[in-house]
């Protein structure tokens, strides 16, 4: 990769992500468009109501989905470094189904303590599943990665059966409501939000960067790695850990989202290349800014409905992954 190339991909997604904020901003449901947001950011909004969508409504929504698409494209990028394998995200990992379980137990507690109930719950749920995952290949020592995608898709579909059984024995309004959470979407997006998740997508993202070196060295082999002085089982077990407690406060705000970890980190590596750190920072941004444009879609496409973005997502990477197992 030469570096004129790597700062020319650099550049163009940090004018992606500018652009995308910009424009992003202007869409919704409301009369607020381009012109009006751009006349509150240079002087004084034409109504005051036009600051409270602009402010309270737009910019926390587009701020959280870009974190969440940072977040999830940054775990995708992680899990297929360690584990060597270009088709391991969240997701596929059981990850997401642990979470989504241990939110959906904790939406039956008080609605008074859900800012701390979902959250937490969602962690031990995703933990949980790292756990069942952890303990059925622990028998083959890491000889057999693959083993680790089979058992995570195998704990994923167990915990979403869980999950499924909980709702249908549920009351028919509360399961509906939790339902259409799972499914994926930004509208509970505000600043009790923000501060839950971009304290732990920064320390996640900061602690991958500080490991960056060790997961290049685990690239070429377990092997190489450990005669480098790389202690793969608890690299692996860090990385592991780390994606659950990004997926899980994603997930507890935002519900179900799937295969951005997926696509996202294949198409910036053949941008970018395969090193970890420069995958993280072009995974990221690009994450980022493609969550914000599928829930602008989701928010747009429809007159007086919102589409559930993890329909959006699913629907796209259903086909990349066909598409993606058609080359292999």
């Amino acid at each position: 990769m030469k570096p004129l190339k790597l700062n020319y991909s650099i550049l163009l997604l940090l004018t992606l992500v500018f652009s995308t904020f910009i424009l992003a901003i202007g869409y919704g449901v409301s009369e607020v468009n381009h012109a009006a947001v751009w006349q509150c950011i240079n002087s004084q909004c034409e109504k005051d109501i036009y600051q409270t969508i602009l402010y309270d409504i737009r910019l926390p929504r587009v701020l959280l989905g870009f974190l969440a698409g940072f977040g999830l494209a940054i775990a995708g990028a992680l899990m297929q470094n360690v584990t060597r394998n270009p088709l391991a995200d969240p997701y596929l990992f059981g990850i997401v189904a642990g979470a989504g379980l241990g939110a959906t137990l904790a939406s039956l507690l008080p609605a008074s303590i859900h800012f701390i109930s979902l959250p937490l719950a969602a962690f031990i749920g995703a933990l949980a599943a790292v756990a069942l995952v952890l303990t059925v290949i622990a028998n083959n020592n890491w000889r057999r990665v693959s083993h680790l995608l089979l058992a995570g898709v195998a704990v994923s579909f167990l915990l979403s059966s869980i999950t499924s059984f909980i709702l249908y024995m549920g009351e028919a309004f509360s399961s509906n409501r939790v339902i259409f959470w799972l499914m994926g979407s930004l509208a509970r997006a505000d600043n009790t939000a923000l501060m839950w998740i971009f304290p732990v997508i920064l320390i996640s993202t900061l602690i991958a960067f500080s490991i960056a070196r060790q997961l290049d060295a685990l690239l070429l082999s377990d092997e190489s790695a450990r005669t480098l002085g790389v202690k793969v089982a608890r690299l692996r077990i860090l990385v592991l850990v780390i994606c659950a407690a990004s997926t899980a406060v994603i997930v507890s705000y935002c519900g179900g989202i799937g295969f951005v970890g997926l696509m996202i980190p294949h198409i910036v590596r053949s941008f970018v290349g395969i090193t970890t750190a420069r995958l993280l920072v072009g995974s990221g941004l690009l994450g980022g800014c493609f969550l914000v444009w599928v829930d602008v879609i989701a928010r747009t496409a429809l007159d007086g409905q919102e589409i559930p973005i993890g329909v959006i997502t699913s629907a796209l990477g259903s086909v990349f992954f066909l598409l993606l197992l058609r080359k292999m």
